[in-house]
C-alpha cells in the first residue's frame, strides 16, 4: 500500500464539500483527476470512502474513521512546509468560527488586541451555533467560540468566558425604570427572536419561555442588529446579550428591563475531538484562555 498526501487531500477536500466539482474548483484539478484521485485510494483501503447518493458524496462509516486521521496528517504537512519553505502559502491560517454575538461584537477587539499576531490571519465564519457545531462535527472548522449548547457528542466544549442575557425594550416602554419584575410580567409581550438554534433563541426557549403562560411571537430575525432595530422601532421586546446591546444602552436607544431574576450564561471555546492542535491552534487557545471581559 503506498498511500500519497495529494490522494489524502482529495479526499478531505471532497468530504468537506460532498460534491467533486467542488472539490476540483478548490484543487485547482479536472473532475477527472480529482475522481481518479479518490478511486485509487479507495482502491488501495479495499474500501469505498463514500456513499454515492448523487449528486453528493457522503462519508460512510470507513469515510469518518479515516477523516481525523486525514485532517491531522495534512495540518502536520502544512507545519512542516511552513518551518522550511519561506515562500509557501501560509499555513498556520486556522478556520475558525463564531457565533454572531462574539463574531460581531468580541472578535474584532481580540483581533485588534493581538490574536492577528498570532500567526496568519484566521479564516472566520460567522454563523448560529447550531452551524458552526455542524461545520466542526465535518472538520470543517478547526474552531469555534459559540454561545449556545452543544449538542453533538464528538465535540469537545470548554467554557469560556460569561456573558449575560438581558430583556430589552425602548426607552418609552411602559416597563421601562420598574424595578425587580416577576418574569409573569412580561406575559402578553410581543418578543422579537432570533432564528431557531440560534444560542439567543435557545436561552429564550428554556429560561424565559417556559415561565411565561401567554405571549406573542412576533418578527423572527437572523441577525442581532436587526432584532435590535426592531426593539428600537416599538415591535416588540427581546432577549438579548449584554455584549452586543452595550452601545446602544450606552447612547439610551434601548434600556435594559429589570427581572427579578438574572440570566447569566457561559461562552465556550468548542473543536472536534479528533481534531489535531497544530501549533496555530495551541497558541490561538492560549490566547483566548488569557482573555476576560471589561
Amino acid at each position: 500500500m503506498k498511500l500519497t498526501l495529494q490522494q489524502l487531500k482529495v479526499f478531505a477536500t471532497i468530504a468537506r464539500h460532498g460534491n467533486l466539482g467542488q472539490a476540483a474548483g478548490e484543487l485547482c484539478l479536472s473532475k477527472g483527476a480529482v475522481s481518479q484521485a479518490l478511486q485509487e485510494l479507495e482502491r488501495q483501503l479495499g474500501t469505498p470512502l463514500f456513499d454515492r447518493v448523487h449528486p453528493r458524496l457522503q462519508l460512510n462509516s470507513e469515510g469518518r474513521l479515516l477523516q481525523p486521521a486525514a485532517d491531522e496528517m495534512l495540518t502536520r504537512m502544512q507545519e512542516i512546509e511552513q518551518l522550511f519553505s519561506p515562500d509557501a502559502e501560509p499555513s498556520g491560517q486556522l478556520r475558525l468560527g463564531a457565533s454572531q454575538t462574539i463574531g460581531n461584537y468580541l472578535l474584532p477587539d481580540l483581533l485588534a488586541g493581538g490574536a492577528r499576531d498570532q500567526g496568519a490571519a484566521p479564516r472566520v465564519t460567522i454563523a448560529n451555533t447550531h452551524l458552526l457545531c455542524h461545520a466542526l462535527a465535518h472538520f470543517e472548522l478547526d474552531l469555534a467560540l459559540i454561545e449556545g449548547e452543544n449538542h453533538h457528542p464528538e465535540l469537545v466544549s470548554e467554557p469560556w468566558l460569561e456573558d449575560e442575557m438581558l430583556i430589552i425594550a425602548p426607552p418609552h416602554h411602559p416597563l421601562a425604570g420598574q424595578p425587580e419584575l416577576p418574569l409573569r410580567r412580561f406575559a402578553g409581550e410581543t418578543w422579537v427572536l432570533r432564528e431557531p438554534q440560534s444560542g439567543s433563541r435557545e436561552q429564550f426557549e428554556q429560561q424565559i419561555q417556559p415561565q411565561l403562560p401567554h405571549w406573542r411571537a412576533g418578527i423572527e430575525l437572523n441577525t442581532l442588529e436587526a432584532v435590535m432595530l426592531a426593539v428600537e422601532k416599538g415591535l416588540g421586546i427581546s432577549f438579548i446579550s449584554r455584549l452586543a446591546v452595550a452601545d446602544r444602552l450606552a447612547q439610551g436607544r434601548l434600556v435594559a428591563l429589570t427581572p427579578s431574576s438574572r440570566f447569566p450564561r457561559r461562552l465556550s471555546l468548542a473543536w472536534h475531538k479528533q481534531k489535531f492542535h497544530s501549533a496555530a491552534l495551541r497558541r490561538f487557545l492560549t490566547f483566548c484562555r488569557a482573555q476576560t471581559l471589561p
